[in-house]
C-alpha cells in the first residue's frame, strides 16, 4: 500500500493508495491540494504539473513537465525566463479559452491589453473562467482532477458552465495528459462566435518553436509541416525540437468523439498550438461562418489527448499511439 495527499475545502487528507502489481514504482502519482486553491500533480513525488486557479482571467496547467522533467510549456507570464519571448501576455501553460463566448472573451486577458486607451474596447469584453469547485481528486497508478466553473461577463453575469477533467497517466517514457471539456448551456441559451482565437491550447517551450530556429518541427497526421499545418484539419499534431540539446516533442491528439472532429489546429510556428473546432470561417476553411447558437442545456464535448515523449514524430511512433487513442472511450467530467 502507497499513500497520498488529496484533499477539500482547505483540508489536507492522507488517503491510502493500493498499489497494482503492474504499476512501477516511477508510475504512481499524487494529487495535493495548495494553499491558493489549485493542485499539484506528482510521479513518484516528482511534480509534473500544477492546476492553477489564482492566475490570469482561467484556469491553466503549469509548468507541465516531460519526459526527463523537462519543461514542456513555456515559462512567461507566470515566471521571467532571460531568453523567453514575451508576446501573447495570454497564452498560459495549458488552458481552455474562446474570444467570443456570448460576447465575453476568455481567451484574451487585462494584461493583453495594458493600458492603451485605443484598445478599450476589446478590453471591456475580456471577462473569465471561473473555478467553481472540485468534483474529483485522485491519484494511484494514474491521476484525475475534475473540475466544473463558469463564464463570466466582466461585470460578474454567469454565461456558461465549463467541466474540465484531466486524467494524467504515463506509458513507458510517454507521459500523458487526456483532457476531457463540457462547455453546458446552464445559464441560458447563448452563442459561441466563429473565432481564430478559440479552444485548448498549449505554449510550447521557447526552444521547440519553429521560429526560434533551433531544430523545432510542426508535423501533423497528413503530412503538413511547419506553417503548411495551420488551419489544417488532422487527427493529430505534433510539435517538437530540442530542450537542452536533446529532441522532445508534444503530440496533440484530436479524439474521434470530439467536437467537429478531426480538429482544425491553429498551431502557430512562434509556439501557439491550439485545437480549435470553432472558428471555421476565421481559420479560412469555409465561407458562411461556424458560429454555434446553444439552447438552454445544450452540451459541446471536447476530448483530446497531450502526449509528451522523446523525438520526434516517428521516434514517438504518435501514428500507432493515435490509433489506440482513437479506438478508447475517454472519461467524460463527472464520470
Amino acid at each position: 500500500m502507497r499513500l497520498f495527499f488529496s484533499g477539500f475545502s482547505g483540508f489536507l487528507v492522507l488517503l491510502p493508495v493500493m498499489l497494482p502489481a503492474a504499476v512501477s514504482a516511477d508510475e504512481l502519482f499524487t494529487v495535493t491540494r495548495n494553499e491558493t486553491g489549485g493542485v499539484t500533480i506528482r510521479v513518484d513525488g516528482q511534480a509534473l504539473a500544477t492546476y492553477v486557479t489564482d492566475q490570469g482571467n482561467k484556469p491553466f496547467l503549469w509548468p507541465v513537465l516531460g519526459p526527463d522533467d523537462k519543461p514542456m510549456t513555456r515559462s512567461f507570464p507566470m515566471q521571467d525566463v532571460p531568453g523567453e519571448t514575451q508576446d501573447h501576455y495570454h497564452h498560459r501553460g495549458v488552458n481552455f479559452g474562446h474570444q467570443g463566448m456570448g460576447g465575453t472573451d476568455t481567451w484574451t486577458e487585462d494584461g493583453t491589453w495594458g493600458d492603451n486607451p485605443k484598445r478599450a474596447t476589446q478590453k471591456a469584453r475580456v471577462g473569465r473562467i471561473r473555478h467553481d469547485r472540485y468534483l474529483t481528486l485522485t491519484g494511484g497508478d494514474a491521476a484525475v482532477v475534475d473540475t466544473v466553473g463558469t463564464v463570466l461577463t466582466r461585470d460578474g453575469k454567469p454565461l456558461l458552465e465549463v467541466a474540465q477533467r484531466f486524467d494524467f497517466s504515463c506509458e513507458g517514457e510517454h507521459r500523458l495528459i487526456d483532457i476531457a471539456i463540457d462547455l453546458v448551456a446552464t445559464h441560458g441559451a447563448i452563442e459561441l462566435a466563429d473565432m481564430k482565437d478559440a479552444g485548448l491550447s498549449i505554449r510550447v517551450p521557447e526552444s521547440i518553436r519553429v521560429d526560434s530556429k533551433l531544430g523545432g518541427e510542426i508535423v501533423n497526421s497528413e503530412g503538413d509541416r511547419n506553417a503548411g499545418a495551420w488551419a489544417k484539419r488532422a487527427n493529430w499534431v505534433d510539435y517538437h525540437g530540442p530542450i537542452d540539446g536533446k529532441p522532445y516533442g508534444i503530440a496533440f491528439l484530436s479524439h474521434p468523439s470530439t467536437f467537429r472532429h478531426p480538429s482544425p489546429w491553429h498551431v502557430r510556428t512562434y509556439g501557439l498550438f491550439t485545437a480549435n473546432p470553432f472558428g471555421l470561417k476565421s481559420l479560412g476553411l469555409q465561407k458562411e461562418s461556424a458560429a454555434i447558437s446553444l439552447k438552454p442545456g445544450d452540451r459541446i464535448a471536447l476530448r483530446y489527448r497531450l502526449l509528451f515523449h522523446q523525438g520526434d514524430e516517428q521516434e514517438a511512433d504518435i501514428a500507432s499511439v493515435y490509433t489506440a487513442y482513437a479506438d478508447s472511450t475517454p472519461a467524460a467530467p463527472g464520470s
